[in-house]
């Protein structure tokens, strides 16, 4: 069953998080009134309880965050300016979580908003997001973004790799043993707003996307929440076609089938989700109207 945990200090969704040497660092996101956020907190699980980290050069919702080594590089985002337009950004901050510090890093060639993220080795991946135009009045006509690159962090510098077969934003990304996944987002359609549920599957050496025969989501979803656990890949929660809603599931890689854990504690998109020892941990979010913010925290332990 999940468990409720020590809240959030500020209710946020749209956060970038990463877990880091037993805690979990929560990065910006959107706050109550649709303010983006610079401030950081951490959690420790061992004594359920926040702290502050040091705040974030920049304000912004709608970041990723990537752990390689010993740094943690925040990505992209963007926030509401006063004029109702939004801003997206380019921007790479790094932080030491060992030493509370910020450094500025290497811009991205195009801004990313809501983007998917994935890490391998000292690569990492950015994947679709908002579309750079549409910055007039939100997501609601927003075509999505299929423009995707890579961040080798030795070399420091970006470089365009081949685009998602789909444009979209509010997708997530994982890894999967050498591949890079892209599951999930929605775009404007022509109509409507359209969630998916597909899973694209990258190939760094041969620089393409694939499909597998049978492989997508459980659900079409977007804002969703996605964790390789045990080297399973979990889901929660986020859009769908019904709406805001508590399912979980893990797909179970022996007999190519998902599973479904116990539903979460209340509907949730636009979370943050690390694993901490045996814990999935999902922080904040929006609640099932899709407009208010979360400072709830919960936990499932699976052994």
């Amino acid at each position: 069953m999940w468990n409720i945990k020590k809240s959030l200090q500020t209710a946020r969704s749209h956060p970038a998080t990463v877990s880091y040497n037993g805690k979990i660092y929560v990065f910006g996101g959107g706050g109550p009134n649709f303010l983006s956020l610079d401030t950081i907190e951490i959690y420790d699980p061992q004594s359920d309880t926040w702290s502050w980290g040091r705040t974030m050069p920049t304000h912004r919702s709608g970041a990723v965050a990537a752990l390689v080594g010993e740094k943690v590089y925040v990505i992209g985002g963007g926030y509401k300016k006063p004029d109702g337009k939004f801003k997206f950004l380019t921007t790479v901050e790094i932080y030491s979580p060992a030493e509370d510090r910020w450094e500025t890093g290497p811009d991205m060639i195009m801004p990313h908003d809501y983007p998917g993220v994935a890490v391998s080795g000292n690569d990492i991946y950015i994947m679709g997001g908002h579309h750079p135009d549409a910055t007039e009045g939100g997501p609601s006509k927003d075509p999505g973004f299929a423009f995707c690159e890579r961040l080798n962090v030795v070399e420091g510098r970006w470089a365009e790799i081949a685009p998602l077969p789909v444009p979209r934003f509010a997708l997530k990304g994982a890894v999967s043993g050498s591949k890079i996944l892209a599951t999930g987002g929605v775009a404007f359609t022509g109509k409507s707003l359209t969630e998916y549920d597909m899973i694209d599957i990258y190939d760094p050496v041969s620089n393409t996307w694939t499909k597998e025969n049978g492989f997508s989501l459980p659900w079409h979803a977007a804002a969703h929440g996605i964790c390789i656990y045990k080297g399973r890949l979990h889901i929660f929660g986020g859009y769908s076609t019904d709406g805001i809603h508590t399912r979980a599931a893990y797909y179970d890689q022996d007999v190519k089938e998902w599973k479904r854990p116990p539903d979460i504690d209340k509907p949730r998109a636009a979370m943050g989700v690390e694993s901490v020892d045996d814990y999935i941990y999902l922080i904040g979010g929006w609640e099932s109207d899709g407009r208010t913010v979360m400072d709830t925290v919960a936990s499932l332990h699976i052994p």
